[in-house]
C-alpha cells in the first residue's frame, strides 16, 4: 500500500515537473518590469479599455442622448398614428396634437442638452 501510494506521488511530481518546467519558463519570458506596470496585455486581457475617463463619460451621455431622442420620434410617431386614426374625433385628434406638440418640445429639450453636453465635453477634453 505505501509502495502504491510512493508510487502515484512520483508519479505526480515527475508529471508537474514535465508539465510544469515550459510554463516556468514561459512565465519567466513575460514576466518583466514593463508588464508589471501595464505596459504589457494587462489592459487587454482585462476588458479595460485604454480611454480616457471623459472621453468615457462623454460616449456615455452621447449615448444617452441618443435613447432619448429615439424616445421623442417615437412619442412623435405615435401621436401622429393617433391623429391619421382619429376618425374625425375631435377630442383624439387635440389629443394627438397635444402628444405631438410635447414630442417635438421635448426633441428640443433634448437636442439644446446634447448641444450643451457636447460643448462641455469638449472643452473639458481640450483644456487638459
Amino acid at each position: 500500500m505505501v509502495r502504491r501510494i510512493k508510487g502515484i506521488i512520483t508519479k505526480v511530481g515527475v508529471s508537474a515537473v514535465v508539465f510544469g518546467l515550459p510554463l516556468l519558463t514561459r512565465a519567466a519570458e513575460t514576466l518583466d518590469a514593463n508588464y508589471l506596470l501595464g505596459g504589457g496585455r494587462i489592459e487587454k486581457s482585462s476588458g479595460l479599455g485604454t480611454k480616457d475617463i471623459r472621453d468615457t463619460i462623454g460616449s456615455i451621455i452621447n449615448v444617452f442622448m441618443g435613447l432619448l431622442g429615439t424616445v421623442a420620434v417615437v412619442i412623435i410617431l405615435i401621436g401622429g398614428f393617433q391623429w391619421m386614426t382619429a376618425g374625425g374625433n375631435e377630442e383624439k385628434v387635440e389629443k394627438a396634437k397635444k402628444m405631438i406638440g410635447a414630442g417635438v418640445i421635448g426633441l428640443a429639450v433634448i437636442l439644446a442638452a446634447y448641444s450643451i453636453t457636447k460643448f462641455v465635453i469638449g472643452s473639458l477634453v481640450n483644456a487638459t
